[in-house]
């Protein structure tokens, strides 16, 4: 009953953006392209929400701690560093025309690999270990992110305006020349995450009880883990960072669902950030006017409540 709740929720919100405050007249001609316009940011939500509710919960479930989140392997550093080299290294024009199904791919190609390394390097050695996959992927993070705040403050003030506008998660930063890329990829990893449900409640049982109910713990979390890693990365190319999204949801669906079966938590976690996305859109752009500032609002809710969870558990 929650869960048709909040896709109702979301469906009558994305209604609201559709049609609410059209400045052209339903009888007119115009009326349906504007609609149609407003379609991309409706689908561009929908895809956000999905990779981000179910990355962010499986990751949670692979690492067993609740408290870390995708982020932490490096996708927001990296897109702010290939970001901010284009346009270090080869002026604003380079960073505007980077734009396109080429460099749509680049990006998403160059995050995957990345992953996929590290994945590699320290989880299918004699030493594997996923504690120090992670803290080499906070290391790789803050070293990336201090290297493209340097670059940002050697851009000139126009340069750097121009970047901002892309470091901030937003649908506006989506194309929808990217959605017969992103929609068939989003949809076929998301089911196989489905798929991986009763997998997914043995692995966060912990390693070893997940090896004595047969489980190849090592195989399974690298399988996860890129899929985990296909979702970020295409979520981050398509509209950028949302650092603290992901926990929001996922920490709601854990709060709602009251189960730790993953039948019910994904899907769950999918229709709050779905519910959540279209509701913040639809009263900043509507009620209050303020459509710049949907990002930092949810990000800001998301990091209250990540630091409400850490003060309450008071350890990682």
């Amino acid at each position: 009953m929650l869960l048709c709740l909040f896709l109702f929720g979301g469906l009558l919100c994305s209604f609201g953006l559709l049609v609410y405050n059209n400045p052209v007249p339903f009888q007119s001609p115009s009326f349906w392209p504007v609609v149609e316009r407003r379609i991309t940011a409706i689908v561009t939500m929908a895809i956000a929400a999905l990779c981000q509710s179910l990355a962010t919960v499986a990751f949670h479930s692979v690492t067993n701690n609740r408290i870390i989140t995708p982020s932490l392997l490096g996708f927001d550093a990296l897109y702010s560093t290939i970001q901010t080299s284009m346009i270090f290294f080869f002026g604003a024009g380079a960073l505007i025309g980077f734009t396109g199904t080429g460099a749509f791919l680049t990006q998403v190609a160059i995050m995957l690999v990345m992953s996929l390394l590290l994945y590699g390097w320290l989880l299918s050695g004699k030493y594997a270990n996923l504690q120090l996959m992670l803290l080499i992927g906070i290391i790789l993070g803050t070293g990336l992110n201090s290297l493209s705040t340097f670059m940002r403050r050697m851009l000139a003030p126009s340069e750097f305006d121009i970047l901002q506008a892309r470091l901030f998660g937003s649908v506006t930063n989506a194309d929808a020349a990217y959605f017969p890329i992103v929609i068939p990829v989003v949809i076929v990893v998301s089911v196989l995450l489905l798929l991986s449900a009763n997998r997914l409640n043995v692995i966060a049982l912990g390693k070893d009880v997940a090896t004595s109910f047969g489980v190849n713990h090592r195989r399974s979390i690298i399988y996860i883990l890129v899929l985990i890693s296909l979702l970020m990365s295409m979520s981050t190319a398509l509209i950028g960072p949302l650092t603290f999204f992901g926990f929001l949801v996922a920490t709601l669906s854990y709060q709602v669902a009251s189960t730790y079966d993953h039948k019910y938590v994904l899907p769950m976690a999918f229709s709050i950030g779905f519910l959540v996305l279209t509701s913040a859109y639809f009263f900043m752009y509507h009620i209050f006017n303020a459509p710049s500032v949907v990002s930092v609002i949810i990000e800001l809710f998301g990091g209250m409540i990540f630091l409400a969870v850490l003060l309450r558990k008071r350890s990682l």
